[in-house]
C-alpha cells in the first residue's frame, strides 16, 4: 500500500516548526504572534473597515483550502478582532494598532534571537498566514481538537 501524500496544512506546519523549536519562543509567538493579526487588523481598518473586512475573506479562503477546523478558528478570532476595532474609538485605532505591530514584531525577533534560527517568513511569505495557525495549531492539540 502506497504511502499517503501529506496535506498541505501539515508541510506548511512542520517547515515552519522548524524554527520554532525553543520553548520560549514558542510562548513569544503564542501572545505576539495575534497580536501582530489584531494590529495589522487595526491598520487596515484605519485605511477603511472594508478593506479590513476584504484582507479577512481573502485570507480566510486561503485558511479554507489548508484546512476546514483552522478556518473556523481563525474566522473566530478574525470576527473577535474586527468587533474589538469596530468597539473602539475611531481615534484610537491607528496608534494603538501601530504600538502593539512595533511592540510584537520585537517581541517576535527576540524570540528567533533566542531560538537561534531566522523567522520562516525570510524564506516563504506564505508563513506569514501559516504562524496565526501554528499558534492556533497550539491550542487545538490543548483541546483536543483536530486540524
Amino acid at each position: 500500500m502506497p504511502a499517503s501524500t501529506p496535506r498541505q496544512i501539515d508541510v506548511l506546519l512542520d517547515q515552519y516548526s522548524e524554527s520554532h523549536l525553543n520553548h520560549t519562543n514558542e510562548l513569544i509567538h503564542l501572545v505576539c504572534v495575534p497580536l501582530i493579526v489584531f494590529s495589522l487588523l487595526g491598520i487596515i481598518w484605519w485605511i477603511h473597515p472594508l478593506a479590513a473586512l476584504a484582507v479577512s475573506v481573502a485570507a480566510l479562503g486561503y485558511y479554507f483550502q489548508l484546512s476546514r477546523p483552522f478556518a473556523l478558528g481563525m474566522l473566530a478570532m478574525t470576527v473577535a478582532m474586527l468587533g474589538l476595532l469596530y468597539a473602539m474609538p475611531p481615534l484610537t485605532a491607528l496608534p494603538v494598532s501601530i504600538a502593539i505591530f512595533v511592540t510584537a514584531w520585537i517581541g517576535q525577533f527576540i524570540g528567533h534571537k533566542i531560538e537561534g534560527k531566522k523567522p520562516s517568513f525570510f524564506d516563504d511569505l506564505r508563513f506569514l498566514l501559516i504562524g496565526p495557525l501554528f499558534v492556533l495549531g497550539f491550542f487545538y492539540r490543548r483541546l483536543r481538537l483536530a486540524y
